[in-house]
């Protein structure tokens, strides 16, 4: 189970604090899955980092009683001078996993050919993304973190994520933040909005997805993505 409570996050800027998120309360549980919608701006990517243990609440607390993954694609961690194959070690090592069992595994679903054997510095973006979401794969956890956002890649390359994450792993649970509601209508069981901070929980996905809508039709200029 995950458990947020009271989660609330500040940032200092130029002109002042910003509160990007404002007492937000969610639980998880084991298997089950929520979608989060949020325009860009809104703090879906703050809230996933801070998930994943990669960022620390300013007020708050997350109670996490079940294995949570990093948010799937994010390449933010990788050392760089290394190869593809050496933050594959590093990553097995850190999660005990032997990295012989899954290295097959990696490079055949990231298709980096021989560039998997080169530092991580000469990848672009979409390699990056691909030998991210790979290594998320490898790894075994009980929830997995999905920032929409991060996920990019031909059509071809969605499909394989989609096998991988929502078929081969139907019984894990997820937490999916995007902008788009059909994504989280298609996805997920139940859904939240989150909107000035704070995160609105409905009873059907098509009650927040009512909300979502009318919620955009009110907003003022978008923000950059926190």
């Amino acid at each position: 189970m995950i458990q947020v409570q009271h989660l609330s996050k500040v940032y200092k800027t130029r002109v002042g604090p910003r509160l990007v998120l404002n007492d937000v309360n969610l639980t998880l549980e084991q298997g089950r899955n929520v979608g989060i919608l949020g325009r860009n701006g809104a703090g879906k990517s703050t809230l996933i980092k801070m998930l994943a243990g990669a960022e620390r609440p300013t007020s708050g607390r997350i109670v996490r009683s079940m294995s949570v993954s990093w948010p799937l694609a994010f390449g933010g961690a990788f050392q760089t001078h290394l190869t593809g194959l050496d933050n594959l070690k590093f990553v097995c090592r850190i999660y005990g996993v032997d990295y012989r069992a899954v290295v097959d595994f990696v490079e055949n679903f990231a298709e980096l050919g021989v560039y998997f054997r080169e530092p991580v510095s000469h990848y672009s973006h979409g390699m990056l993304t691909r030998l991210a979401f790979a290594l998320s794969m490898a790894i075994e956890f009980d929830c997995f973190l999905i920032d929409e956002a991060m996920v990019v890649g031909d059509v071809r390359f969605h499909e394989r994520c989609h096998v991988e994450l929502f078929q081969k792993r139907k019984d894990r649970a997820f937490i999916l933040v995007s902008h788009d509601a059909n994504v989280i209508k298609l996805y997920c069981e139940r859904a939240c909005v989150l909107t000035d901070g704070r995160l609105r929980e409905f009873a059907t996905v098509d009650d927040a997805y009512d909300f979502y809508q009318e919620s955009l039709a009110m907003a003022p200029a978008q923000t950059p993505e926190l």
